[in-house]
């Protein structure tokens, strides 16, 4: 009987799961839209707080901080308005030249603004919690 040994289970499986790309993951955060947590089924919810409350309990000594979620996505500097360059650290002028000139934070001239993208924020497109119940779609089989 030829048998290989079983392969290991990965002990990052956290990591492993979110190094890959994967919505609302961040190199160092992990957002959970509440509107589509709260719609998940039942079961699913009960599992998922429970992990949270085991979470919290852990770590409930750190000096957790509030937060502030900003949906955001990757935009070409020269697509944005004043306000995603503004809250992006940019800004937008008319040249000696007529033409627009975009600067950074330190004022200094921005030569790629047509291929330059940078995170800028944009309305949210998932609804929000106090939207009710968002169906979600059936899990593809394992």
């Amino acid at each position: 009987m030829d048998s290989d040994p079983p392969t290991p289970a990965s002990t990052t499986p956290v990591a492993d799961y979110l190094d890959r790309p994967a919505p609302g993951a961040t190199e160092d955060h992990l957002v959970v839209p509440r509107s589509l947590a709260q719609s998940m089924p039942l079961r699913w919810q009960q599992v998922f707080v429970g992990l949270l409350a085991d979470l919290h309990d852990a770590y409930r000594d750190q000096p957790w901080p509030q937060y502030r979620v900003v949906p955001s996505r990757w935009e070409r500097l020269a697509d944005m308005d004043e306000e995603q360059l503004a809250a992006s650290g940019f800004h937008a002028d008319l040249g000696p030249d007529g033409e627009l000139e975009y600067r950074d934070a330190r004022d200094e001239l921005v030569t790629d603004a047509a291929t330059r993208r940078v995170l800028a924020p944009v309305d949210d497109p998932l609804p929000r919690a106090s939207a009710g119940r968002v169906p979600p779609r059936p899990a593809d089989p394992l």
